[in-house]
Order: structure tokens, then C-alpha cells, then sequence
């Protein structure tokens, strides 16, 4: 904690330079920290180095959207050149990720996120909705009905049923252990899930993007599930002494 604000991990995406193979590029987009901070925490963005040092630093943990996971995870091989995983990402996330559950410290997961947690909880996902599905979800500018299950934290905050945005071509298929499905899509496609037992909730969706100044009224602002995250890291850490 920091002035009475949590600390909240936010994970970077990155490239390699095409001019020169030993630099890396990290970049992400600033929807994730502004999302943060708007709603009260205090966002530390990672540098895919010292996971450790991250999960014991930081309050929360915020896994953010990005590549493909890598299908390995999940005990698969990828499924067509749709699938573009990020080898060095995977290698930094993956254990950080398990920092951070081992602390059982609080999760908000997005997107990649939401399915990198999935597999490392034992699920797998489909690798290419349209191929496998038939579903075509990869449409910034599109916003479909999503269906929260009754007593989910989307559910009270928004109700049985609103609008998202969707930009994906891989989704969860089998959930991970401990993993409650608590909204789906028309199509029936995983749209968020909480964990049973420790402070874990995500979407497939972008809630990021459907807040602050990038909301429109097509959707809810999605500002009171960044507060709902940011208001449960902080009450874990006050209990934790922090």
C-alpha cells in the first residue's frame, strides 16, 4: 500500500526489435493503468523481469491482454498460423502469475489474461473461434449482449444482461479448477469467471477500453468493476498488515 492505495502488478507487452534480435520492446496500451488509477489504485507496470520481487512488492496483479497463449500450456500444439504466441511474455508471466497465487494475493484478469490464468489452472481454450466455432468475436467496433450469472460481481453491478466489446479469436473452452463461468456470450462463449475460493475474477472482454474517455453508452462504464478490484486488493492488504 502507498497513501492508503494498493499497489496493482499491471503486465506489459513486448516486442522484439526487427532491426536488431537482442532488444526488446515493451509497450502496452495506457487503458490498463489509467483503468487502475481512475478507480483508486496505484498501477506498477512490470518489465518482464523479477517476478518474485513484483508479487511481494505489489498488492494485486493485473494480467493484461496481448499475444496468443502459447498452446504448450495447455498440453496442445498450435492449431494453424492463426496462433502467435509470445515466447518471452509467456516466460516472464507464467511465473509471475504463480507468485502471485502462491501469496493468493488478488487477480484481475483481461483477455490474454483471462485465458493465461485458465490454463494455468488447468484449463484449455479454443484456439481460433472461427475455425473451431464458426464465431466471429474479433470486431473492436462491435458491442454483443453478455449474460452475468445471478450473484456474480457483474451481476450486481450491471445486471443479468449488457453490452460489451469483443476482441478475440481464442477463448476459454474447458474452465480451470476452481474456475466459476459467471457470464457468457450469445453464442455461449466464456465472457468472465470468478474463483470459487481465492480473489480471482477476469473477463474475455475489454472493460479497460469501456471506461474513462474511450466510453460510450453502448455499454455500461465499466469504472465501478475497476473500483470493485481496486477496493478488494486494498481491504487484503489491510488484513495482511500492509
Amino acid at each position: 500500500m502507498l497513501n492508503g492505495k494498493p499497489l496493482i502488478c499491471c503486465t506489459t507487452s513486448g516486442r522484439n526489435d526487427a532491426t536488431d534480435p537482442r532488444r526488446r520492446i515493451l509497450e502496452d496500451w495506457q487503458t490498463y493503468p489509467a483503468a487502475i488509477y481512475a478507480a483508486g489504485g496505484v498501477p506498477v507496470p512490470t518489465c518482464e523481469l523479477a517476478w518474485e520481487e513484483m508479487a511481494e512488492l505489489c498488492d494485486g496483479l493485473l494480467l493484461t491482454g496481448g499475444a496468443d497463449i502459447d498452446p504448450h500450456l495447455y498440453g496442445a500444439v498450435a492449431l494453424n498460423d492463426t496462433v502467435e504466441p509470445d515466447p518471452i511474455r509467456t516466460a516472464f508471466e507464467v511465473p509471475l502469475t504463480r507468485a502471485f497465487l502462491d501469496r493468493k494475493k488478488p487477480i484481475l484478469c483481461i483477455c490474454r489474461g483471462f485465458q493465461l490464468m485458465n490454463a494455468l489452472l488447468g484449463g484449455d481454450l479454443y484456439q481460433d473461434t472461427v475455425t473451431e466455432l464458426g464465431f466471429v468475436h474479433m470486431n473492436k467496433n462491435i458491442r454483443h449482449p453478455v449474460f452475468a450469472e445471478e450473484g456474480s460481481v457483474l451481476y450486481r453491478l450491471f445486471g443479468r444482461e449488457f453490452r460489451t466489446n469483443s476482441t478475440h479469436h481464442q477463448a476459454v473452452r474447458t474452465p480451470g479448477a476452481g474456475l466459476r463461468v459467471t457470464a457468457r456470450s450469445t453464442e455461449g462463449i466464456i465472457e468472465a469467471y470468478e474463483h470459487e475460493t481465492l480473489p480471482i475474477l477476469g473477463t474475455q472482454f475489454h472493460p479497460e477500453r469501456l471506461t474513462g474517455i474511450l466510453w460510450d453508452d453502448r455499454t455500461p462504464d465499466f469504472a465501478p468493476y475497476f473500483r470493485y478490484f481496486v477496493e478488494l486488493t486494498a481491504r487484503d492488504a489491510e488484513a495482511r498488515g500492509k
